[in-house]
């Protein structure tokens, strides 16, 4: 009995383990391990789950079983490995839990066993998909390549949306590997990278001559040739062209995300961020005075910004004649709730905001996607009786804008703001109609401490200047801040948990790039090809 045939013909509580233990495995391709071999495990696994639902299996031998029964069957094997994937790739969110234990220790399962056990009915739901279409031989690859295609894509829309390290960023995390997203974005290599880590699969297939099959295989092995081929290709092609001009510096303060970051702590945090950020780094920049654009990272006050006259003038002072802030800053913003005189609604916005020399904020960009018991609580009337309550000292949470826009920064080319978790939303980077200079990422993962969480956050944003041929500018309260080009290259960058500033000029833009320009048909196009090889591969079997 082959390898294959042992997990064909498995079972009940071993065949779980399988699709768990497999699920696992390919969470080793996701940043900062970056093994992206390690996906073989998990799309082959996959293949032959499907395999033994198809027939039925039992330890005394294979049976058929009716497409609805197999199925089911199917979900349920798919739902097993997605959980897998996801505890091992998503275990990081029960540390944002720990900032503030006595409070919300009591959500660590919903976080490190719940949310993966959502995200596994994605999976399951793409195994059911790829059943309906199944065939034997090599179609069935293009098969399993249309379910999860389908579903990774739904996962990042249901529910405001959560593509969190899709299958695809197996691909993605490796620079020449992620080349082809200016093309198909992240969706589009989820389907690539679902063909070429299940084709090896075929290897193990007998025909009906009696011999093995290795055309399928190969051909994927091919495919994945090919698109580092095409990916190193595309970067010979890159410059090191920048924007004349510019100087940018990014603190990263590396503050704890505890009791300590409270207003209380006002004038030492400030203090903390004024003396590194004039920080000498070279003979050539001796402090902020040296620099064009200063850039904090995001909510960087315990107090809103805005009214805080004292403070708004000492960092005008700070920044002398000609250096521009760019900073993140909750902001408030009151309006009449009713008749009564004094009667106000007070609105709370995770923002980015630009202040000139002086102190004066001249720009403002709010956040549009929040993060769901992050940010704010969905259904909060419901939820608040039991207890739920957001992350965030907001009162209420945060109020989402209601449209995504750039941010006009003197001396920069036009920015597409992106706080925290905006960065991974592929499509979704730039305002509509509209084509900036740079993506500009103000984000805090020191809820997270020294895990996997910021590593694999850090990857996506860097992908979606590969999908959209723009530089990425990112600031990181703890790590990792970085400038990016507009090909994914990491010009310069910050390690987690380090204190330090980074100066770095700005790298130029690309022309729009055909995800940029149609980020649905790429992806699309791989989908219906995956689809229409599968039934036609099943037509030809029947």
């Amino acid at each position: 009995m082959t390898f294959a045939d042992r997990i064909l013909l498995s079972w009940g509580w071993r065949r779980r383990a399988i699709g768990f233990l497999a699920g696992a495995a390919g969470a080793a391709a996701l940043p900062p391990l970056d093994v992206f071999p390690a996906l073989f495990i998990t799309m082959v696994t996959s293949i032959w789950l499907i395999d033994g639902c198809v027939h039925g299996a039992k330890s005394n031998g294979l049976r058929s079983l009716s497409l609805r029964h197999s199925a089911w069957a199917a979900a349920l094997d798919g739902w097993f490995l997605g959980f897998g994937y996801f505890v091992a790739g998503l275990w990081w969110l029960g540390s944002a839990f720990l900032v503030e234990a006595d409070k919300f220790a009591w959500a660590i399962p919903f976080a490190v066993a719940g949310l993966p056990a959502v995200l596994a009915c994605f999976t399951g739901f793409g195994f059911a998909l790829a059943r309906v279409v199944w065939s034997d031989g090599p179609g069935r690859i293009f098969a399993l390549a249309f379910g999860l295609g389908a579903t990774e894509w739904l996962r990042g829309y249901v529910a405001t949306g959560f593509p969190w390290n899709s299958f695809g960023m197996a691909l993605g995390g490796n620079v020449v590997l992620a080349q082809p997203a200016a093309y198909v974005g992240l969706y589009g290599l989820t389907i690539l990278a679902v063909v070429i880590f299940a084709a090896p699969a075929c290897f193990w297939d007998i025909g009906r001559n009696g011999k093995r099959n290795w055309g399928m295989g190969l051909f994927g092995l091919a495919l994945l040739g090919l698109v580092a081929g095409g990916g190193a290709l595309r970067l010979s092609f890159a410059t090191d062209d920048v924007v004349p001009g510019v100087k940018l510096r990014i603190m990263q303060p590396n503050l704890p995300q505890d009791a300590k970051f409270r207003a209380d702590n006002k004038e030492e945090i400030l203090q903390h961020y004024l003396s590194l950020s004039d920080r000498a780094t070279s003979p050539q920049t001796t402090g902020v005075a040296d620099v064009t654009h200063l850039i904090w990272p995001e909510s960087a006050f315990p107090f809103i910004l805005s009214r805080d006259a004292a403070t708004l003038s000492r960092i005008g002072a700070f920044l002398g004649q000609s250096t521009l802030l760019v900073t993140g800053a909750a902001r408030v913003e009151e309006h009449r709730a009713g008749r009564l005189i004094g009667e106000m609604d007070i609105s709370y916005f995770n923002s980015v905001q630009v202040l000139k020399p002086g102190g004066e904020i001249i720009a403002t960009y709010d956040k549009a996607h929040l993060v769901p018991f992050g940010e704010y609580v969905p259904f909060n009337e419901v939820l608040e009786n039991f207890g739920v309550r957001h992350l965030v000292h907001i009162p209420g949470g945060f109020e989402a804008a209601s449209t995504r826009r750039a941010l006009n920064v003197p001396g920069l080319p036009p920015v597409s703001a992106l706080v925290c978790y905006e960065a991974i939303f592929p499509g979704e980077a730039v305002p509509a109609g509209e084509r900036p200079g740079l993506l500009l990422n103000l984000t805090n993962d020191g809820w997270f401490g020294a895990t996997s969480g910021p590593y694999q956050h850090f990857a996506q944003a860097r992908l979606r200047a590969i999908e959209e041929g723009l530089p990425l500018v990112r600031a990181a309260n703890t790590g990792i801040s970085a400038v990016v080009d507009s090909y994914g290259r990491v010009w310069r960058s910050l390690p987690l948990n380090v204190e330090d500033v980074l100066d770095a000029a700005l790298p130029r833009a690309l022309p729009s790039t055909f995800f940029s320009d149609d980020p649905v048909t790429g992806p699309f196009l791989l989908l219906s090809a995956a689809l229409l090889l599968a039934f036609i591969a099943l037509l030809l079997r029947n």
